[in-house]
């Protein structure tokens, strides 16, 4: 299982995770756990980018399965959150979002919001959130281990990595770092970066390209540029999936 972040808001990731979506083959699901901007409808509050990745996922999974935390206001969720008094928590998060299709795909991944960092109030992170995941993953390799041999899907879904993308543009060189030293401070495993060219016209795209490749400790998973037509689809023939 992924959970992939970004070096900031509008990194790419929803373009990203439904490239790799789009890529994977077998029974696949994509997850936004938290999601602000979202439009109202008669259906209820929807996002663009919860509704992406469900248009790439084939495991019949409902909206509210997908995205179970909604707020209309595009402004970071912590606030959205306050305005309409609800908490958000690292645990209530975690509470909402996993479902068993996380540890029962052949390929799942669940895209972050923001930043690795993004607050979600009272000194919790949803960074946090993750870390809660990976140790509740630890648990059900237990359990999976202690009562049936695991199979090549299960194994692959109790075990949690992180895709980082990183946003093309001046400044993503520290952005990039920063992250870096931030997830494998915070325990984690990083399974890859992409490099999402979200600068049209960044200057020495291939000069920054080379020095994230000297920098970032992680598999190199491709370099998207920046596209007239960003669907899932042409992302995804720029993309490998992590080994």
């Amino acid at each position: 299982m992924y959970f992939v972040t970004g070096t900031d808001t509008d990194s790419g990731k929803t373009l990203i995770s439904a490239a790799l979506l789009a890529k994977a083959q077998g029974h696949k699901c994509g997850f936004k756990p938290i999601a602000s901007g979202c439009d109202v409808t008669e259906d209820g509050l929807r996002n663009s980018d919860a509704l992406m990745l469900m248009a790439q996922s084939n495991m019949g999974l409902a909206y509210h399965e997908i995205n179970p935390i909604s707020f209309a206001p595009a402004i970071a969720p912590h606030i959205a959150a306050s305005q309409v008094n609800i908490a958000l928590s690292a645990q209530g998060v975690l509470d909402s979002m996993f479902h068993p299709a996380m540890v029962n795909a052949d390929f799942a991944l669940i895209e972050g919001a923001g930043g690795w960092r993004l607050p979600l109030g009272n000194g919790e992170y949803l960074s946090d959130t993750v870390k809660l995941l990976q140790t509740r993953l630890q648990q059900e390799t237990s359990t999976y281990g202690n009562s049936v041999q695991l199979t090549h899907a299960v194994t692959k879904n109790t075990t949690l990595e992180v895709i980082l993308v990183v946003g093309m543009k001046l400044g993503c060189l520290n952005h990039a770092l920063l992250t870096q030293e931030a997830l494998l401070a915070d325990g984690l495993s990083i399974a890859g970066w992409v490099a999402n060219q979200v600068d049209a016209d960044m200057a020495f795209i291939d000069d920054n390209l080379q020095s994230l490749q000297q920098m970032m400790q992680a598999p190199f998973l491709g370099y998207v540029p920046h596209l007239a037509n960003p669907s899932a689809e042409n992302a995804a023939g720029y993309l490998q999936l992590p080994q």
